[in-house]
C-alpha cells in the first residue's frame, strides 16, 4: 500500500503541477466563456449519468468526455480544465456513479478525471494529428486517475486472485478503453474547423 500511495502522490504532484502551469496566464471569465463552459459542464454531467453496464461489473458513460474535449479543442484548454474541476465537484451531488468512498478519492479521481480532458488541446488544434495526440494524452491521464483510485479505495472489491492492481487495471480498462476510443472517434469525425468558426474563437485563447 505504501508503494501505491507513493505512486499516487507522484502522479498528483505531476498532474496538478502541469494543470496549474497551463493556467499560469489566467482566464478572463467573461459572460461568453461562462456560458460556453456552463453548457459543456451540463452536457458532460447529463451524458455521464447515462450508464451502459459492462460484463466486468463496470459501467460506461454515454461518451461523456466529448463536451470537454470539444471545449479544449475548439475554445481553450484552460477553460476546459477549470470546467472539469467544476464537473468534479458537481458530480459529488449529481452523479451516483461518482460518489466518493474516501475523502482522498475526490483529489485522485473526481478532480482529475474530468479536468484532464482539457489537456486535449495542449498540442494545438490546427492539425488532426495534434488533436489526436491531445486526446490520447487526456485519455491516458483519465485512465491513470481511475486506476489509482481503484487501487487505493476499491481494493476490497478485487476479484479472487487478481489483487488490487490487477483488479483496478482490468476493471478500468473495460470501461475507459472503449469510452475513450469512441469519444475520440466522435470528436475526430466532427467538422472541427466549421465548429471553430461557429464559436468564433479560431485558435485564440480567451
Amino acid at each position: 500500500m505504501t508503494f501505491s500511495v507513493g505512486i499516487t502522490l507522484g502522479f498528483l504532484l505531476l498532474y496538478y503541477g502541469s494543470a496549474l502551469w497551463l493556467l499560469r496566464g489566467g482566464i478572463r471569465l467573461q459572460a461568453r466563456a461562462l456560458c460556453i463552459g456552463g453548457l459543456m459542464i451540463a452536457l458532460t454531467l447529463v451524458l455521464d449519468a447515462i450508464r451502459i453496464p459492462l460484463p466486468t461489473g463496470a459501467t460506461m458513460s454515454l461518451c461523456s468526455p466529448v463536451p470537454l474535449l470539444l471545449l479544449a479543442i475548439l475554445v481553450d484548454s484552460r477553460l476546459a480544465i477549470v470546467s472539469g474541476w467544476v464537473c468534479g465537484v458537481l458530480a459529488l451531488f449529481l452523479s451516483p456513479a461518482w460518489q466518493p468512498v474516501h475523502w482522498g478519492q475526490f483529489f485522485v479521481e473526481h478532480m482529475v478525471c474530468f479536468s484532464c480532458l482539457g489537456f486535449a488541446g495542449v498540442f494545438g488544434s490546427d492539425r488532426r494529428w495534434k488533436i489526436l495526440c491531445g486526446i490520447v494524452l487526456a485519455s491516458v491521464i483519465k485512465f491513470l486517475g481511475h486506476l489509482l483510485s481503484g487501487v487505493l479505495f476499491f481494493s476490497q472489491n478485487a476479484w479472487d486472485g487478481w489483487g488490487a492492481w490487477g483488479y483496478s487495471l482490468g476493471y478500468n480498462l473495460s470501461q475507459n478503453l472503449p469510452l475513450c476510443i469512441l469519444s475520440g472517434l466522435i470528436v475526430l469525425a466532427l467538422p472541427l474547423q466549421m465548429l471553430r468558426r461557429t464559436v468564433g474563437k479560431e485558435l485564440n485563447p480567451l
